[in-house]
């Protein structure tokens, strides 16, 4: 039997679509792994630009594993509400 699983790589820039209510909530850009296992814990969607994309958006979804339903060649379909995966956005320094 083989090795069942999916690369990091082939969720980056997919669309990500709730099927509660058919809203699109973004692309991937981001996942949280656990360590050492190496195990996928959620996906990270940025959130919606704020002033015509000049500024970043204020927060992100983090979706939990366990939400994710399926994955497709193009989009991955989840099962939460976008209420409930919203969180704000940690702030990074503006240099280093």
């Amino acid at each position: 039997m083989g090795c069942m699983g999916i690369r990091v790589t082939e969720l980056h820039c997919k669309e990500v679509i709730c099927v509660c209510d058919g809203s699109r909530l973004g692309y991937v850009s981001d996942v949280e792994v656990t360590f050492p296992q190496g195990q996928i814990c959620a996906i990270v969607v940025p959130g919606k630009c704020r002033f015509f994309g000049l500024f970043g958006s204020q927060e992100e979804y983090v979706i939990s594993w366990k939400n994710v339903c399926r994955v497709g060649d193009d989009i991955i379909l989840v099962d939460c509400r976008p209420c409930d995966c919203r969180c704000p956005r940690q702030k990074q320094p503006w240099f280093s």
